[in-house]
């Protein structure tokens, strides 16, 4: 793989600290040759995330997904890669088998586009696993040894997390973005995302030292599912969170410890 420049790996960065705030703070917790990798994963999932809401035109933001799922293709398969300031520094770290597994986690986004409730829990499901669970599993798998099944579970439990904290905005934009979201409902949700976030903690031997960097986006999860559990009208109030003082705390006491 070619080496990535610095100043594409600085525009990456850069573009993670204006558009995923939480996941460049993660980064910045990460060893310098971890952030390589992670700066370049974040910076196209801003991108990808971006693209189904920067216009009301349902074919341009299909062109614009289906733009970065041909990017992955030609990552996969180790030839010329198209010349752009994420795309080229991710072709320097993202392993091919990595590349092609991240085409569901755009394709998923489709969803985002249109105005259609999800039609069951398992759509739903998948949809946070191959966005948010896809997502963590690239990130830990180009970094090191790890058991898929351990960076998914986290994954999801973080996407869960984040999902409840954007349900008003989501609400805003005219989308639907519970199956149930009644009080219920959403401690139902938190308690399942908390449930696979505890498996995944169980199982932190099945992830080498390595990968471990990559599983930092999900310090928050724990503290906003059980927010949510607890009192799940702070959903619709969007008071799901910590300070950026605690955040912060409790995000270098996890990079310390190694314990995500």
């Amino acid at each position: 793989m070619p080496e990535a420049s610095t100043a594409d790996l600085n525009a990456c960065a850069d573009l993670v600290r204006r558009g995923d705030p939480d996941r460049f703070l993660a980064a910045m917790a990460a060893p310098v040759a971890a952030r390589r990798v992670l700066f370049p994963l974040y910076a196209m999932n801003v991108e990808v995330s971006r693209a189904p809401w920067v216009t009301q035109e349902a074919i341009i933001a299909e062109m614009r997904l289906q733009w970065w799922r041909d990017a992955l293709e030609e990552i996969a398969k180790g030839g010329a890669v198209r010349r752009h300031e994420v795309v080229s520094p991710l072709a320097a770290v993202l392993p091919a088998a990595q590349a092609q597994g991240l085409d569901d986690y755009v394709a998923v986004r489709q969803w985002d586009i249109y105005r259609d409730p999800f039609e069951d829990e398992a759509e739903f499901d998948r949809y946070i696993d191959q966005s948010a669970g896809g997502l963590m599993w690239a990130g830990a798998a180009a970094l090191g040894e790890a058991e898929e099944r351990v960076a998914r579970d986290l994954g999801y439990a973080a996407g869960i997390a984040n999902w409840l904290r954007a349900v008003p905005e989501l609400e805003t934009r005219g989308r639907v973005p519970l199956i149930d979201g009644t009080p219920k409902g959403v401690q139902a949700l938190a308690e399942k995302a908390l449930d696979r976030l505890s498996d995944a903690r169980a199982r932190r031997k099945d992830v080498s030292p390595a990968a471990r960097p990559a599983l930092l986006a999900g310090w928050e999860a724990g503290t906003i599912l059980k927010q949510a559990r607890r009192d799940p009208a702070r959903v619709a109030q969007a008071t799901l969170g910590q300070s950026d003082a605690r955040k912060r705390l409790a995000l270098m006491a996890r990079a310390a410890s190694g314990r995500w």
